[in-house]
């Protein structure tokens, strides 16, 4: 099958429904202090050698140990940060009109200036701040999650009222979850929506599309991540439901589920996905390691390759472009495997160029891309 002339003829006739849905996205919020590790400096500002592997970053710490190590961090940028704001400032960018609920400041911290003239924001408390050591073969985030204990349904509806909450959610096409693992009252969140919003709703025209990113689960309990595997599901009563996973989380989730973690092709993850999404009665699970992506619904599973960049311009953000891709290509009707290539060629474009990239945008990396 030959998913890139599929996808091009899909987006031809749909890429234009983008102008017509709405998606609301929460609920995290960081400052993204975008940094190189100095591995040897020559002279001052950017007169040095930075680590290209984190192995040369372990093995550094390693050595310190019993003793001290004075490393240095080199700032590249300062961006908006967090799964939920890049995500959403991504779907933004291919069309659909955006509403983002989650910590950007009280005041609006400046990074999120731009943001919040793209999408409609509402800010319920301060942003974390992450460190992102940046490295050829990965990236190492150092983040300060305090802040998001705020993070509560009770919190958000005393800053935007219940109304106005109500009506955001009512009007979303798509709506976002993601960055479950730093906000510690979100599967109580989850467990607010399903008892106290979603059966009040009425039937969408289109139905809804929700999707979920628990963004690098390793530091929670087994118990807590078994706790909102068995809450997600039960969006499934209110819309499509779709778990993205990057390889690392697929494999955690795989050991908490005492499922089988052999993922070392395509193939293999393939058959990952599907194993995950029928251990969870999901619409459809997603699976994305650096080099494609997998997918499975009910109706079959997919595999396919992605344009690997082996030298990103910048790689913190490309899993949040990968589900907002996915995410965007769904809400407008696309196909499973139009929807895989959508999101690998969106996600594609942002290491390349450090830009979200809009539909059309897609379409035409998706014409050159060889």
């Amino acid at each position: 099958m030959d998913y890139k002339a599929q996808t091009l003829e899909e987006l031809s006739t749909k890429t234009s429904r983008a102008a017509e849905k709405h998606a609301l996205l929460g609920f995290d919020g960081f400052v993204d202090k975008i940094m190189k590790v100095v591995q040897s400096r020559q002279g001052q500002g950017r007169a040095f050698e930075a680590m290209t592997e984190i192995t040369q970053f372990g093995d550094r710490i390693n050595a310190a140990a019993g003793e001290s190590a004075n490393i240095e961090l080199y700032p590249e940028m300062e961006k908006l940060g967090g799964n939920g704001p890049i995500m959403a400032n991504a779907v933004r960018a291919g069309g659909i009109d955006t509403t983002y609920i989650g910590a950007l400041g009280q005041p609006l911290e400046p990074v999120f200036a731009d943001f919040a003239k793209q999408c409609k924001v509402v800010s319920v408390c301060n942003p974390g701040v992450t460190h992102a050591l940046e490295f050829d073969d990965g990236k190492i985030m150092l983040g300060m999650t305090a802040p998001l204990d705020e993070i509560t349904y009770e919190r958000i509806l005393d800053t935007m009222g219940e109304g106005a909450f109500l009506d955001a959610i009512s009007r979303a096409d798509l709506i976002g979850l993601v960055n479950w693992t730093m906000i510690p009252n979100m599967t109580t969140l989850f467990n607010d929506l399903l008892t106290k919003v979603l059966p009040n709703l009425g039937p969408k025209e289109g139905g809804r599309y929700f999707f979920f990113d628990l963004a690098d689960p390793a530091k929670r309990a087994p118990s807590d991540i078994l706790s909102v595997l068995k809450t997600i599901p039960r969006f499934c009563a209110h819309g499509s439901v779709t778990l993205g996973l990057n390889l690392a989380e697929a494999r955690q989730i795989s050991r908490v589920l005492n499922m089988s973690e052999q993922s070392s092709n395509g193939e293999e993850i393939r058959l990952m996905a599907e194993r995950i999404r029928e251990e969870l009665d999901l619409t459809c699970v997603v699976v994305h390691p650096r080099n494609g992506a997998a997918a499975s619904t009910k109706e079959g599973s997919w595999w396919v390759d992605g344009p690997f960049c082996a030298k990103p311009l910048i790689s913190t953000g490309a899993g949040d472009h990968f589900n907002a891709g996915f995410s965007t290509a769904q809400a407008i009707g696309l196909s499973i495997p139009a929807c895989l290539t959508v999101a690998v060629s969106t996600s594609g474009q942002y290491v390349r160029t450090a830009k979200s990239p809009s539909l059309y945008d897609t379409a035409r990396f998706i014409e050159n891309w060889e």
